[in-house]
């Protein structure tokens, strides 16, 4: 799936999501939701939801960060309300803070001690992030959605995230190896994907041509590639973790 630590995705990996093994679950960390939210995107879900048998998940944590946090401001008020409308709706499901909070906060201790600078543990990830792969891992869901590189890195490519945490803090980076390996022992089974993989499927089903009008190819070539080139781009620019030869790939796959 991967080649020099960027995410390609091949015709093997988007599928449809009711080819998904595993429990019917599909959790969501917040970064995703947030790109979808902020591209006008977030009804995709409801759509994908009549073809997908099973749940999607939201950690209360996340939840709390999305809806019970911007409701208190004026700046994040309306995507805030887009995304309870979906809980109110059951589109999406909310996995209670009890249920996961042990494994969360053993989780977020690991993670936030897999790596040190000048003796120093560096704090990488946040309780929402770490309830998020509690949640998948308790539920041993299909897939865990989560947008942010340092949290991908951090399950998929540990080692890598310290070269990166290198060059970034130009120092030597020391790694727990003992608790990296907990680490993703515990996140090992979840399939980790983005918001790209999910918008893509969409793409693939036709969930999105309700963006364009009838004929309208013949006021811009080419609509449909302009279309998922648009989407793609709308969602790194929004926070999703997706180099830019990885965007060209999946339009070429699906032109």
């Amino acid at each position: 799936m991967t080649k020099g630590h960027e995410y390609f995705i091949g015709e093997s990996y988007v599928r449809k999501l009711s080819e998904l093994s595993g429990s019917r679950a599909i959790v969501f960390d917040a970064g995703p939701l947030i790109s979808m939210t902020t591209n006008n995107l977030l009804s995709t879900l409801e759509r994908l939801k009549e073809t997908y048998p099973g749940k999607f998940i939201l950690p209360e944590a996340v939840k709390h960060e999305l809806v019970d946090e911007p409701l208190k401001t004026k700046k994040f008020m309306f995507e805030a309300l887009q995304i309870q409308r979906l809980i109110s709706m059951g589109i999406l499901e909310i996995m209670e803070d009890s249920d996961t909070k042990e494994l969360t906060l053993e989780l977020l201790h690991l993670a936030n001690n897999c790596f040190a600078a000048k003796g120093k543990a560096i704090q990488i990830v946040h309780y929402g992030e770490m309830a998020a792969i509690a949640a998948a891992k308790m539920l041993e869901a299909e897939a865990l959605v989560i947008d942010e590189r340092i949290t991908r890195e951090l399950v998929e490519h540990p080692k890598h995230l310290a070269e990166i945490m290198e060059k970034r803090l130009h120092t030597g980076i020391f790694v727990d190896n003992q608790n990296v390996s907990l680490l993703q022992k515990y996140a090992a089974k979840a399939k980790v994907i983005r918001s790209i993989e999910i918008l893509t499927v969409a793409f693939e089903t036709g969930l999105l041509d309700r963006y364009i009008a009838a004929g309208e190819e013949k006021v811009i070539p080419e609509v449909r590639k302009k279309l998922l080139e648009s989407v793609l781009w709308g969602l790194k620019m929004n926070g999703c973790a997706v180099s830019s030869t990885e965007i060209e790939q999946i339009i070429a796959s699906e032109s």
